[in-house]
Formats: structure tokens, sequence, C-alpha cells
């Protein structure tokens, strides 16, 4: 029964402030197609990650975990004229499908597709004098979390945003006996977001049609 509440819920919030949107309806059916896995963002918290990067001013975006595109087609719609989003996927099925929806999108022009190991991907960023970033978005395997963390700071700069996906993992996040390696990739996650004096951070926990979870969210102060 909660679970359904939460589902209402959901529903009831997207039909009032997210609306139908064809491209990214046509994202989420070309992923399941694809046999992609449905853990995508849902669509108002898609909608939120839209609206906090452009409440942020965002100009460039990282986006560490790209699936089939659906948050990134969120996050480059934030985007100013002339603006980037960067996003970095594993899987070569996962960028082909990524792409087509980005392209079906019309955003294709605004959105580079790096595929490869995330962790070498992004040394290979900072090796190379890449940019800081306005934006990043951690969402991708969670026991490498912490060395996303790591690394996303080297590429950031004071004021930089970083938001990290499910974090609270169903509430075993408060469980420090639990040996999932999602799990301690989630709290060391959440550890080093409290102990590093560059960060301010704070988590939320979340519940509607993709469960029981939560996001943290950071800035970069120095």
């Amino acid at each position: 029964m909660q679970d359904a509440r939460w589902n209402e819920v959901d529903d009831y919030f997207c039909k009032q402030l997210v609306g139908p949107d064809a491209a990214l309806d046509a994202a989420l059916a070309a992923s399941a197609a694809a046999g992609l896995p449905a853990i995508n963002v849902a669509p108002n918290q898609g909608k939120f990650l839209n609206l906090l990067a452009r409440i942020h001013g965002a100009k460039r975006i990282l986006e560490i975990g790209t699936l089939g595109g659906y948050s990134a087609i969120w996050l480059a719609r934030a985007l100013p004229a002339g603006g980037r989003l960067l996003t970095l996927e594993y899987e070569p099925r996962h960028v082909e499908v990524a792409a087509a929806n980005l392209a079906r999108a019309g955003l294709a022009d605004r959105v580079d597709i790096l595929q490869g190991a995330a962790a070498e991907t992004l040394q290979g960023l900072i090796a190379a004098g890449e940019v800081p970033f306005d934006l990043i978005f951690i969402d991708a395997d969670k026991p490498n979390n912490p060395v996303y963390l790591e690394l996303a700071l080297r590429l950031s700069r004071p004021g930089t945003v970083i938001v990290g996906d499910n974090v609270a993992r169903q509430g075993e996040v408060a469980n420090p006996a639990n040996p999932d390696p999602a799990i301690v990739g989630t709290r060391r996650f959440i550890e080093l977001l409290g102990a590093d004096p560059r960060l301010s951070a704070t988590a939320i926990q979340t519940v509607g049609s993709k469960g029981y979870d939560g996001f943290a969210l950071a800035i970069v102060e120095r």
C-alpha cells in the first residue's frame, strides 16, 4: 500500500508539474526496447536536476553514468547557448542508445558522450587539463562513488555543485554491517562529503515511483 501511494503521488506531481514530453517518452521507450535497466531518474527528479542546473546557471555539466540518456536530456536542456554537457558511460550499447535519444531530442550538438570506465576517463580529463565544471551529477556504479567524488573534486572549482543519486539505498546506508559493495561505497561517499573541508553537503531521503532512496547535494567551498 505504501509503494502504491508513493506512485500515486509521483504520478500526480508529474502530471501537474512536468507534463508529457515526446522526446523523453521516446527515450524511455527506446531504452526499454534495447533492454537497458529501468533505473533512470523519475520525470519529476529529472526536472529537479534541470531546475537545479538552471538556478545555478551551469554552463558546463559533467554526468557520470549516462545509461540511455534520460537524465542527460534533462541536464542538456538546462544549458544556456554555448553550454556543454559531458556524460560518461561504460557500456557501448548504452552509449549507442543514449546518442540516438539525445539526437532525437535535438541535443546532440551540446552533448559529448565518452565511452569507457569512468574513473579512467576522469583521470584522462584531469591529465588533459579539462576546464572545471559548474555542476557534476554522479549516478553510476555505487561501489566506485568514493573514487568518482575524489576525481570530480579535481574537475571542480569553488562554487561547483555536486549531486549524488541513490544514496539512501532503501535505508541500508545507515547499516554499517551491510557488506554489499554498493552500500559500502555509498557510506564512504557520504563520509567523504562530510569530512572534506572543501565541501558543504547534505542528503535527503526520497520516496516515489523509484522506491525509497535519496540524493546528496554538495557545493565546493574552496
